[in-house]
Parts: C-alpha cells; structure tokens; sequence
C-alpha cells in the first residue's frame, strides 16, 4: 500500500541566532507591545500506512511577528522525535513557556536536520529498514507553517502542530523526501471524538485485520460525501489509526486536537494511494459536532 503523494516546492526563511536563557537560544525582536506572553508549541502526528517508524530531529522553532524580525529559539541539543508515537492525544513538546511580546504573529518554522548526506538523523523506517527522509531546501532546512497566532500580555499561548504524515511523506524518485503539511491549533479551543470499531466489521473489511485493521477519515463540516487523499476536494482534515486495545479486546480509534465545529467522520480499510483517484469503501459514515475541551463518542 503506498501513502506517499508527489512532492509540492516549498518556501523555506533562513535563520539568524543569538544566545538567550532556557532550553535554547532566541533571536529576533517583536513589536513593541504593552506585556509579555508566554509560548509553548508541541507536536501531534495524523499517522501513515506502511510505516514502523518516522523519526525527525528537530534543532529549533523561528515565529514571526506581524512587525519586526523573525525570532528563532534553538535547542542546546537535537531533538529526535518519532512522529509514529504521537497519536491518538499523544504529543511532544518543542517549546515550553519561552516568552514573547503580546500582539500577533505570522508564520512558524521548524528547523529540522533532514537532508541526503548518508546521515540517518530524519528516516523512515518500512519493514525493518530505514531512509533518509530529505528536504531540498539547500543549506536551510525547515517546515514553515503558515498560520498566524496571537500572544496576549500575561497570558500562555499554548498551540499543538498536527504533522499530517500521510501527506508530508513523499516518495520521489526512488527518494522519500519531507512537505509540510502541517495545521496548527490553539490547545485551549480543542476537543477529540474517540470511538470502537465493530470487530465483525473489521473481519468483513480487512484482508489481514492482524497487520492493519483500518483507519477513520475526519472531514471538516457536515454532511461530507467521504473520499480518498488524492489532492481534490473533499480531502480528509486528519485521520486516526484503529488498533486493537488488548485490556478490553475492542478495535479503538482517537481523533485528536479538533477545532471546535461540525465533522464528518468514516471508516475505511481499503488502501489509499495519494498518487491517484482511488475509489474506497467507506463504513458508518455520521457527523459529529464538537466543542472546545469536549470529548465526542462515535463507534463504527
């Protein structure tokens, strides 16, 4: 099965440093504002098929304020995060409470080390064996995210990046190279839906339920006609992992960090190629709304 779409060019903002207090090292000055906020960024992942793990070493976060320069924060050492691992609510955190001046910013990027110099420190590993995971940026690696957020004086920021795997890995040329693909939500206006998957579906549905049992498509807004990932409208927001939870021995799926709002949810057990228009068959098909802090309940 593959997940792997064609690679789109991005547009990627070098970084400047200086030395600062904390984890890491800042640079850049804000707008002058009236107070100071605090900032703290993690990072979630929307998983992908076929993969045992996604590794990404991450070295640093640069934002940009509406006015001034970019303001980087970099780590004392490398962070080395399998992406794999932060599902169903899990996350990781990049940036703890480092303060910023109030008002509004325009854009984040990621510094990572990802690049095809025989080093395996960003890989994806399939069936026991592990690529180097490229971006070609040049010199400047990173993955910019176009989303503005705000600091408020005296208040805590606190945002999550969901790291849509399934569209960021790219396989090119024999290569898998590394797209953002990347949605950025305020932690204090989400909710998640979590739910089971009816096992004699699953029997029905799934060629090997052993080795993969499935996955559920969340698509912003109601009343959704669901459809694969091929880069056409309606494409899935996020997508959540079904697996087998052995305490209760029941098919579990988590859908997390959802904006408040209306969704449409669908399982499927077919094999998604986000190269082409593939036709799957989707299961239970219903919409849920959801508000923030809230936990939903939809089972298939």
């Amino acid at each position: 099965m593959s997940a792997f779409k064609r690679m789109l060019p991005m547009v990627l903002i070098p970084m400047t440093l200086i030395s600062c207090s904390g984890g890491g090292s800042s640079s850049g000055s804000a707008s002058t504002s009236s107070g100071n906020g605090t900032f703290t960024l993690s990072i979630t992942d929307a998983p992908v098929d076929n993969a045992d793990s996604v590794v990404v070493e991450f070295t640093g976060v640069e934002v940009k304020p509406a006015e001034g320069e970019a303001i980087s924060f970099t780590f004392d050492s490398p962070m080395s995060i399998d992406l794999l691992a932060q599902q169903n609510g899990n996350s990781a955190e990049l940036v703890s409470d480092e303060t910023l001046s109030a008002g509004s910013y325009n854009w984040i990027r990621l510094a990572v080390n990802a690049e095809e110099d025989g080093v395996m420190d960003s890989y994806i590993e399939i069936s026991g064996t592990q690529f180097e995971l490229d971006i070609p940026s040049g010199s400047q690696t990173g993955l910019k995210l176009n989303s503005g957020f705000t600091i408020t004086a005296s208040g805590n920021a606190d945002y999550t990046i969901d790291f849509d795997l399934r569209k960021s890995v790219v396989l090119a040329s024999g290569d898998y190279k590394l797209r953002p693909s990347l949605r950025l939500v305020d932690n204090a206006e989400v909710g998640s839906i979590s739910g089971e998957v009816d096992a004699t579906l699953i029997a029905t549905a799934c060629a090997d339920a052993n080795t993969y049992s499935g996955v559920v498509y969340v698509f912003s807004g109601a009343g959704i006609t669901p459809d694969d990932l091929d880069g056409a409208d309606p494409e899935p927001l996020s997508s959540a992992t079904v697996s087998f939870d052995e305490d209760d021995a029941v098919y579990t799926y988590t859908a997390a960090f959802l904006e408040a709002g209306d969704y449409t949810l669908s399982y499927t057990c077919d094999e998604d190629d986000g190269e082409v228009d593939d036709t799957l068959i989707f299961n239970g098909t219903s919409d849920v709304t959801l508000a923030a802090g809230a936990t939903g309940t939809l089972d298939f």
